[in-house]
């Protein structure tokens, strides 16, 4: 007897829109600091010429994503039990996740604090601090209960916000001394990398667009949102077949989607670099940078357009602050049910994991900002992390890819390509990023 939750994939395209879900959360958690401070910073270092770079980035890495996402729907299991069978000692991809992860704090203590000192310019009686500890509690509430549908929601209400305010903030450019012509953004498609920018071009190419803590969400958002329940257990049936093919193209659709979004709202930022900062001899960073814009904004436009964007600022920050709240309280239960540490099986077991982690973990990112206090540094330490974190997730996709090819679903040479084109050009970040650290 078919199972009530299996559910034939819809074919017509407005009601595979009504399935999309899991890209506005991952297009929450992507579209932060980074985009926010490296991809200015880049465009405010090479001007209209790197533009391709930041298109580039947000582009080839997603058929990392999709592979995660295909193998969700395919297997039906949490991503630390694929990672428990990967090749190597027992548990290897399993224990370096959450080493990692643990490291990746002192970058959420930057996220947070960034959203903080922008709330801090709207709001200056309160201290950045304590504005961190107060938008850490708010996102534990949210968080707690642990509900997928709250997640998406808000995720979808942030990004509506901060695409909006994002766009307001390009417009309002177009009206000042500081305009860009189309001459501007066509000398950016040209392909050119002077010499004197392939770092910072690297380091903007690793940052932004789809990460190895996006891509790692990106298959418990699918699990949450039902793609692998409607399509059942894998028994190699034709039905099975049909059910996995429909599926897995909408959640392609759902990816792509989000890679729209989160181009969009990077490729703003870009610009408003390159408009606006080009040229400086001092290009600041972190909290400065956002002063910075922001005076300008005034100086030109007037304070509502400031304050345009410092909100569209926060809206940015806090949305990825959210997001990745949202994905650990998923990932860590996983990983500690790999442990033996909680039973995973057991809905309250697993439930009270949650909801101390949900409270816990911004209390930590808000003292590591307390501490530590220099948001851009924070952020950039995290994305070397980060670069290691990915050179497992490549590793991952490729097995992930091989065991899943005997399904050939949703598979094409176009696709073959676009996968091999992402593993070569992410390891490459990867190696480069671990380089520099050391």
């Amino acid at each position: 007897m078919t199972s009530p939750k299996i559910k034939n994939p819809p074919t017509l395209f407005f009601d595979q829109l009504k399935f999309l879900g899991p890209g506005f959360i991952l297009s929450a958690s992507i579209v932060g600091s980074g985009e926010l401070i490296a991809t200015t910073v880049l465009g405010a270092t090479g001007g209209f010429i790197t533009f391709w770079v930041i298109l580039v980035s947000c582009f080839v890495k997603v058929a990392i994503q999709l592979e995660f996402g295909r193998n969700a729907i395919i297997t039906g299991k949490p991503l630390m039990a694929s990672f428990s069978r990967l090749p190597g000692p027992e548990n290897w991809a399993v224990w370096t996740t959450f080493i990692l992860t643990l490291f990746k704090i002192i970058q959420l203590g930057g996220m947070i604090g960034g959203a903080a000192i922008a709330l801090n310019m709207i709001l200056p009686q309160l201290s950045p601090v304590v504005i961190a500890f107060l938008l850490g509690a708010v996102t534990s509430l949210l968080i707690y209960r642990n509900y997928y549908r709250i997640v998406e929601r808000t995720s979808m209400l942030m990004v509506l916000c901060f695409t909006l305010f994002t766009l307001a903030s390009v417009i309002a450019l177009l009206y000042s001394p500081f305009a860009f012509s189309i001459s501007d953004i066509l000398s950016g498609l040209t392909f050119q990398l002077p010499s004197e920018l392939i770092f910072v071009a690297i380091g903007a190419f690793g940052i932004t667009g789809v990460a190895s803590d996006e891509i790692i969400a990106y298959s418990y958002w699918c699990l949450e949102k039902g793609y692998a329940k409607y399509t059942g257990k894998s028994d190699g049936s034709p039905e099975w077949r049909h059910r996995a093919e429909g599926w897995i193209k909408v959640m392609y659709l759902d990816a792509i989607v989000a890679m729209f979004i989160y181009t969009l709202v990077t490729a703003a930022f870009y610009l408003l670099g390159a408009s606006i900062l080009y040229g400086n001899e001092i290009i600041p960073s972190g909290n400065e940078l956002l002063e910075t814009l922001a005076n300008i904004y005034t100086k030109s436009m007037g304070e509502q357009v400031s304050l345009i964007y410092i909100i569209g600022a926060f809206f940015v920050l806090f949305s990825s602050v959210f997001a990745t709240l949202a994905y650990w309280t998923r990932l860590l239960p996983d990983v500690f049910g790999r442990f033996g540490w909680i039973n995973w099986k057991d809905p309250k077991s697993k439930k009270s994991a949650v909801a101390i982690l949900a409270w816990v973990l911004p209390i930590l990112w808000s003292l590591a900002f307390a501490f530590i206090k220099l948001p851009a540094f924070m952020v950039l330490f995290g994305g070397v992390v980060g670069s290691a974190l990915l050179l497992l997730v490549v590793f991952a996709a490729i097995q992930f890819r091989k065991n899943n090819s005997k399904f050939q679903l949703a598979s094409s040479l176009s696709s073959a390509i676009l996968f091999w084109v992402s593993v070569l050009s992410i390891g490459l970040v990867s190696v480069y990023g671990i380089v520099k650290l050391f």
